[in-house]
């Protein structure tokens, strides 16, 4: 039988035998099932009894650049969870890595090289872990648990960790070590970090974005620069010497309650900060703050801007000209920033349909950064959510399961994907 004769038969069959395209939930008159939502249809919901008894807290995203499988991670009081979310309607719990230490609500996770780095905050001696997620790709009896393949030693809690993949190097946030200020770590060698010192001067670091500025502020193009998130302030770092770090300015903000996380725009112009008790303080409807980050050593605050609801908004990412707000009870926000004088949300999804008030439960994080356009988002109290804007193809990569059912040989390396049209 030719190639395409086999592809031809496996696309009737899998078509014969897949639930997925019944299984995606449109977002229609205001909801998603029981979801409410505006332009984002839900395809996919693990509970959080899919994976564990206590809370969720953090997720990041990788992807297999070998076999182009996407993955979420996702942590929990007691474990970090990985699950494969290449079909994002019929994702697959792969299994989990428990905590080294005890029980605590912040739990955080980023991807270098294709490693997972895990911190936990108020755990004791729980160091960082490293765990190869390239193991993802031979579970065989999901979901399995998982042993760390190294574990950093140095610092005991960390409530954070940032890194920046152009120059590999981690920053771990919030530690016992230099005042809770960034503790860098060097990850040429990716399995086996070094310690590379750290930052006290500025004290408790709750948050941080570092980045190759190439920015308007030619002065400080090709550094390496790190945006703080210091509690009561914005703090502006070169460390690109990792021993001399040198502060550029420090900035603060009328109503300040707690100054949590933020994002600066692509071209590097604009910071996008979430304040995460100015709602509680203040009395607020949601509200972030803009920056102008034209001069480095002499930024500028631009503006602000509201949400619909009570909301605390907790953590921000961007991408291309749109800021994915995660907002605790009242879900993700989209935001079009193209105009930072102007800004406009576009689409929300509520993963807390419950209530919209300031309390610390709901969407923690969402990470938009799939090649697929799938958003992955993880909810305190009810799990992982796989969402996409409505009326976009949704491309399923279909590689395991028609490797399985026409190839059974392993190094097949056909591959399929199936187009639906939502």
């Amino acid at each position: 039988m030719t190639r395409i004769a086999r592809n031809l038969l496996f696309v009737l069959a899998l078509i014969s035998i897949s639930p997925s395209i019944a299984q995606i939930v449109p977002c229609t008159g205001g909801f998603a099932g029981t979801f409410p939502c505006n332009g984002y249809d839900l395809l996919s919901n693990l509970p959080k009894s899919t994976f564990s008894n206590e809370d969720g807290s953090d997720i990041w995203g990788w992807t297999d650049t070998t076999t182009n499988k996407e993955y979420a991670l996702i942590t929990f009081e007691d474990k970090t969870c990985f699950v494969d979310v290449s079909d994002p309607i019929n994702p697959i719990y792969l299994g989990n890595i428990p905590t080294n230490a005890g029980v605590n609500f912040w739990r955080d996770i980023k991807v270098y090289n294709n490693y997972a780095y895990i911190v936990a905050d108020n755990v004791g001696n729980h160091g960082m872990q490293i765990f190869d997620l390239t193991r993802l790709r031979n579970v065989t009896n999901p979901p399995e648990t998982f042993t760390p393949d190294t574990i950093f030693t140095d610092v005991g809690s960390c409530h954070n960790i940032a890194i920046n993949e152009d120059t590999g190097f981690a920053y771990l946030l919030g530690c016992d070590t230099f005042s809770g200020g960034p503790h860098f770590v060097n990850l040429s060698n990716p399995s086996n970090p070094v310690n590379a010192g750290g930052y006290a001067t500025d004290g408790y670091t709750h948050d941080a974005q570092i980045i190759v500025y190439n920015g308007p502020d030619t002065q400080h193009v090709g550094k390496e620069i790190m945006i703080a998130s210091n509690e009561n302030e914005i703090v502006i770092l070169d460390v690109s010497n990792k021993s001399s770090v040198i502060r550029l300015s420090r900035i603060d903000y009328a109503d300040v309650g707690y100054t949590h996380q933020g994002w600066l725009t692509e071209d590097h112009r604009y910071f996008y900060l979430g304040d995460e008790t100015d709602e509680i303080n203040s009395g607020f409807l949601t509200r972030g703050l803009v920056f102008d980050f034209a001069n480095l050593d002499n930024p500028s605050f631009l503006t602000t801007f509201n949400g619909s609801t009570n909301a605390i908004d907790h953590n921000y990412y961007i991408k291309g000209n749109k800021l994915y707000q995660a907002n605790y009870t009242a879900g993700v926000r989209v935001l079009d920033i193209s105009n930072p004088a102007n800004i406009t949300e576009t689409g929300f999804f509520d993963t807390h349909p419950d209530s919209n008030d300031t309390t610390f439960f709901g969407a923690w994080t969402a990470y938009p950064y799939f090649a697929s356009g799938n958003i992955i988002i993880s909810d305190t109290d009810r799990g992982l959510f796989i969402i996409r804007e409505s009326g976009s193809p949704l491309n399923i990569n279909q590689t395991q399961a028609f490797d399985f059912m026409m190839y059974p040989n392993p190094a097949s390396n056909y591959t399929l994907s199936l187009i639906h049209i939502s």
